[in-house]
């Protein structure tokens, strides 16, 4: 069973951590995902193999966490999995974002004491760049006016893009503004992502600040990034991180 704390908006947040040496591990899951995904919990399991410190969690309104999905927005997220961290690890710790988690572990690395971060097919910015870039100016006006619209999903039941996600998201850019990162960075992204398409992988690559970033595009991966290869190359990105 997972462990519990109150959230910072008084939700119920849930999370799993493992002890062990090192830098703790930290999996920040994606957009609708949860910590019970194939690579938390296969990351989890390697960690415990290897007797490290790891920590997956879920934000509001996700998984085993309380609240509701449409109340949320990128700045809670990341203040939920902030919080779950402050409180579960202690030390420097090592950032392993899945899409949006790639984007909240991005505006994370400038709050938290950070040995590294590994950006598995990284969404920086997806509520302006993909959404409302992709919005028609009927669906802007829906958005703006009656707070939201459906979206379909390729991999489950339609969801709801609100006005407070679209806002809250241009509150929380990291593209437009300097992202020093002073520790190793690994990226790494699938040619075939239908989700995440490559030129955000390299914008991300091309504006973090640091001396040791690296891009690993792997031609024919999905965005769901795993395939028993795809988790290699995530196990290796982490362990290559050496911290």
């Amino acid at each position: 069973m997972p462990s519990t704390i109150q959230g910072p908006r008084g939700d119920r947040l849930a999370y799993v951590h493992t002890p062990g040496q090192g830098p703790c591990i930290v999996f920040l899951s994606g957009y609708r995902s949860d910590m019970e995904g194939t690579k938390a919990v296969h990351l989890e399991a390697w960690a415990k193999a290897q007797g490290r410190a790891f920590l997956r969690l879920d934000y509001a309104g996700h998984g085993q966490s309380g609240g509701v999905f449409e109340d949320g927005c990128i700045g809670d997220w990341a203040a939920d999995a902030e919080a779950v961290i402050r409180h579960a690890t202690d030390g420097p710790v090592i950032l392993v974002g899945s899409s949006m988690g790639g984007w909240i572990a991005c505006i994370l690395s400038q709050r938290l004491d950070v040995a590294g971060f590994v950006g598995i097919a990284a969404a920086p910015d997806f509520t302006e760049d993909g959404f409302w870039a992709g919005f028609s100016d009927a669906e802007r006006r829906a958005v703006m006016e009656q707070g939201g619209i459906e979206q379909p999903s390729a991999y489950e039941d339609p969801y709801i893009v609100t006005r407070k996600l679209i806002e809250d998201g241009r509150a929380h850019l990291v593209l437009r503004k300097p992202l020093p990162m002073l520790w190793p960075v690994r990226l790494l992204q699938g040619t075939e992502d239908e989700a995440v398409k490559r030129e955000t992988a390299l914008a991300l690559l091309d504006h973090i600040d640091g001396a040791d970033v690296q891009l690993n595009l792997v031609k024919g991966a999905d965005h769901r990034f795993s395939t028993p290869e795809c988790l290699a190359l995530v196990e290796e990105a982490i362990a290559g991180i050496g911290a």
